[in-house]
């Protein structure tokens, strides 16, 4: 294999590996973006939860104030007793009365049923809290290991970055331009092995005669099926 051609694989490689960092980078960054959406929803359960809570204390306090007026009007209603003279009265008084407690003995099981659900929405609420807290913990941690991973595959990535220009330094400029044209569209395999007389581009058969110049490796040899630079793997 000539210097140009050994060049050639050489900054393919360096690229390949250069590319290989953005992907590591970017799952560094998608577990804390799953973990942010997961505190996102919960804070959203918790501003529902408060609504509902606060909902239901307006009620509760609705209800309350329905409840003292219904027992003010029972008291009311024992004055008047003291100051019935006919039947009449008497009995328009007890059906007033008997709808007072109705509507107290409803409204005392509506405020039950209101104070247990508020009871059983706050212990939920203190629950979404608590998984809330635990959360933002396991996110301050994958966040702290992601800005440690993420400065060591920096540092990975600047050492090749370096070896991959001094390589270029002491490349022709032709050459660097003839690979870069093809890399534009090729991106990651602009310079590929012929295996089992084969390209590892396009995996198309390579007719003898261009094998063989691969084999010999003297020249660039370019795929005649899709253009990329060939060179001869270890079978």
């Amino acid at each position: 294999m000539n210097k140009n051609l050994e060049q050639l694989v050489e900054l393919s490689d360096f690229d390949k590996k250069i590319d290989e960092f953005f992907p590591k980078i970017e799952n560094l960054d998608r577990k804390i973006n799953l973990k942010l959406e997961e505190i996102s929803d919960f804070e959203k359960k918790k501003c529902n939860f408060e609504i509902e809570i606060d909902a239901l204390k307006t009620q509760i306090s609705k209800t309350n104030i329905r409840i003292s007026e219904f027992s003010t009007k029972l008291q009311n209603i024992q004055i008047k007793r003291n100051n019935i003279k006919t039947d009449k009265e008497l009995k328009a008084l007890d059906v007033e009365e008997d709808l007072a407690k109705d509507s107290l003995e409803a409204l005392n099981e509506e405020i039950n049923k209101l104070e247990k659900l508020n009871s059983q929405k706050s212990d939920e609420l203190i629950e979404i809290n608590e998984n809330l807290k635990k959360l933002q913990t396991q996110l301050d941690n994958i966040s702290e290991d992601a800005k440690k991973n993420k400065d060591i595959l920096q540092n990975q990535r600047d050492e090749i970055c370096i070896k991959k220009d001094n390589l270029i330094k002491n490349m022709d400029q032709k050459l660097i331009s003839f690979y870069q044209k093809i890399r534009k569209w090729a991106k990651n395999s602009t310079v590929v092995p012929v295996k089992k007389q084969a390209c590892y581009g396009c995996f198309m058969h390579i007719n003898d005669k261009t094998y063989g110049s691969v084999i010999k490796g003297e020249e660039i040899i370019t795929c005649p099926h899709c253009g990329r630079i060939l060179y001869k793997a270890a079978e």
